[in-house]
């Protein structure tokens, strides 16, 4: 599938969109679920007339397909990484969730995440984020680099995107002080490789012990994530109301909700690839001006 078409095929609403919006009025600003590639170079570069869309696109569907650049990489890594989130979300008794969302198939299957599956879950996650990160930056895996340009770097969907993750992944099921516990997993050496996007987000790990600098992004990145969760305020009782409103859980039930989340939203490959569609539409209108 082109660039183009993965970006026109996003959605314009449904529950990750949905999922999106309420966690974006944690942070300033205001987020844009920029959807269809024309109308993604529109509002990353201005570019209004016809003639000039159609030069960056020409020269961004030309690097996207140059494998060498990242970018194909970057899209099929956040695509793999929240696809095996619907595994994750597994084993359950259905009729604890409530017969209303017997139509989604996996909800049978679905119960509260152990903790130290949560804790893996969100540590490949952030890996994952960081190969990608240094793949469209033309940088080496260092995760003490990574670390330090979160700040500076992570701005419009990309930030919405960590923190979506620290709330989902990290403060829902784990708590405001998910950093120490996720630390804690570290020392005790939880199996790593029981996750199943631990063997893609590994082919792309040039080291022997994968499973060492995974735990070392973890432990690089925690001070930033430790303090945008204290900078957001909120505990998992109001994420369950604000994310609990339109999901409907049933009464009581709200213990569900990082793992209905995980199994019925994408919100990493949803903002993941209109991070990589910013990237590479920015670039190729740098090349196109300076052509």
């Amino acid at each position: 599938m082109s660039i183009i078409e993965i970006v026109d095929s996003l959605p314009t609403d449904n529950i990750t969109v949905k999922v999106l919006k309420t966690i974006s009025t944690l942070v300033p600003g205001k987020w844009e679920n920029l959807v269809g590639f024309d109308n993604t170079i529109t509002a990353v570069t201005g570019a209004a007339s016809l003639q000039d869309i159609a030069k960056i696109r020409d020269r961004a569907i030309a690097l996207y397909d140059d494998k060498k650049q990242g970018y194909q990489t970057a899209v099929w890594l956040y695509r793999t990484v929240d696809n095996t989130d619907k595994a994750i979300a597994a084993a359950a008794i259905a009729d604890k969730i409530g017969d209303k969302f017997r139509f989604i198939p996996f909800l049978d299957k679905i119960t509260p995440k152990a903790d130290s599956i949560q804790s893996v879950d969100l540590r490949i996650k952030l890996v994952a984020e960081l190969i990608i990160f240094s793949k469209l930056n033309g940088l080496s895996l260092n995760p003490v680099q990574f670390a330090s340009s979160l700040k500076e770097n992570y701005q419009n969907e990309a930030l919405l995107r960590m923190v979506a993750l620290v709330c989902i992944d990290g403060i829902l099921p784990l708590g405001v002080n998910f950093v120490d516990k996720v630390k804690t997993d570290l020392e005790q050496r939880d199996n790593l490789q029981a996750n199943p996007a631990y063997e893609a987000v590994g082919e792309l790990i040039p080291v022997n012990n994968k499973g060492e600098f995974i735990d070392q992004s973890f432990n690089a990145a925690g001070d930033w994530m430790d303090n945008l969760s204290q900078k957001l305020g909120v505990t998992p009782e109001t994420l369950s109301k604000k994310l609990g409103g339109f999901i409907e859980l049933a009464d009581g039930k709200l213990d569900y909700l990082a793992a209905f989340l995980d199994g019925s939203t994408n919100f990493f490959e949803h903002t993941g690839i209109q991070t990589v569609a910013r990237r590479l539409i920015t670039r190729a209108a740098t090349e196109v001006s300076n052509s």
